[in-house]
């Protein structure tokens, strides 16, 4: 009698290594370097860093919500975090802009400014305030 050996199923597998890779961030273009930092608003935060890790949290109606993913792309002044499914868009009406020493910018509709003047890195210690 002779037993067939089953191989294990290749296309999870594939999916599960095409995913991993998706996850990975990959550093912020140099065209977008003066999004890179932690920006503060009207309950949001918003928290990018220079290799391409986003932290979002943002409350409105009473609903809190907490993101963390790498960005994806940037289309013009826009971009998009996570994978897939799993993705959100931020848009970007005025992008990261100087004004009177402060820099600022709009995403979604809320003026944001930047704190502070350092560039931020994964695991640089920043953590979300409450808002």
């Amino acid at each position: 009698m002779t037993h067939a050996v089953r191989k294990p199923p290749r296309l999870p597998l594939l999916l599960a290594a095409v995913l991993l890779a998706a996850c990975t961030a990959k550093p912020v273009p140099v065209d977008h370097a003066a999004y890179v930092g932690e920006w503060n608003g009207p309950d949001m935060h918003l928290l990018i860093t220079a290799d391409g890790q986003v932290e979002y949290h943002r409350r409105r109606d009473g609903v809190d919500t907490h993101l963390s993913a790498p960005i994806a792309t940037f289309s013009g002044s826009d971009f998009s975090i996570g994978v897939g499914l799993f993705s959100t868009n931020f848009r970007v009406s005025v992008p990261p802009h100087e004004d009177a020493g402060v820099w600022k910018m709009v995403v979604d509709g809320v003026e944001l400014t930047r704190s502070g003047t350092a560039i931020p890195a994964t695991g640089s210690g920043a953590t979300t305030p409450e808002i």
